[in-house]
């Protein structure tokens, strides 16, 4: 019996960074289960020019409707420069990267990219700065490069977002438990952890009475 939590997210998606600690919770109640989790990148937002300026406050707005929802801190104070593009996809493909070549580690770098954002008004679009972030959480910095840059990483993000788009998921968080292949859905969108820790305790109970049985 093959059993694992899948969490749908997207770095530069707001209700992610709301809902990361519930996630970090989550994590590690399955993992002290013995259930492992598999992060798959979302592809929240694809864009070739830069914010207008009522898109800019818009988004300002909703990410202090997160920060007082989830308590989750912002610094809006230089935050989506003048020029700045929304693109979604380097900070998504250097996730994939990391997936490749260190599944654990990657999570230190979901963590890093989202309070570089978030907290520091860094731009995680640029591929220097993932780099960097990387190499600081932990990863061979050359090593990261390569993969960040290749062809099969490239790919592997492609496959992540049609999967995601596929599967209809329209929002950010989703948190998927997966047993041989069947899929039940925790969460679509951001919940408190009381809500949501019983929820997952339940189906790893109920996980744990089939897997006794398959073995009575």
């Amino acid at each position: 019996m093959t059993a694992r939590l899948l969490y749908v997210m997207d770095p530069m998606c707001s209700w992610c960074w709301g809902f990361a600690p519930v996630a970090e919770a989550l994590i590690a109640q399955a993992s002290a289960a013995g259930v492992h989790t598999h992060l798959v990148v979302g592809g929240l937002r694809s864009a070739s020019s830069a914010l207008d300026a009522s898109t800019r406050r818009y988004i300002l707005e909703h990410w202090q409707a997160v920060t007082a929802a989830t308590g989750q801190p912002f610094q809006l104070d230089g935050a989506l420069p003048d020029g700045f593009v929304y693109d979604t996809e380097p900070a998504c493909r250097a996730l994939v990267a990391a997936r490749s070549l260190d599944p654990q580690l990657g999570w230190a770098l979901l963590k890093a990219i989202q309070q570089a954002f978030y907290q520091h008004t860094e731009d995680v679009t640029r591929a220097p700065q993932l780099v960097e972030l990387a190499e600081r959480a932990g990863f061979e910095r050359t090593a990261f490069s390569d993969a960040f840059v290749s062809a099969e990483t490239r790919a592997a993000t492609a496959a992540d977002f049609s999967w995601v788009q596929d599967l209809g998921i329209a929002g950010f968080p989703t948190l998927l438990a997966e047993r041989n292949g069947q899929l039940a859905l925790l969460t679509n969108g951001y919940q408190p952890l009381d809500a949501l820790a019983p929820l997952l305790g339940r189906w790893l109970e109920h996980l744990k009475h089939q897997e006794r049985a398959a073995h009575a």
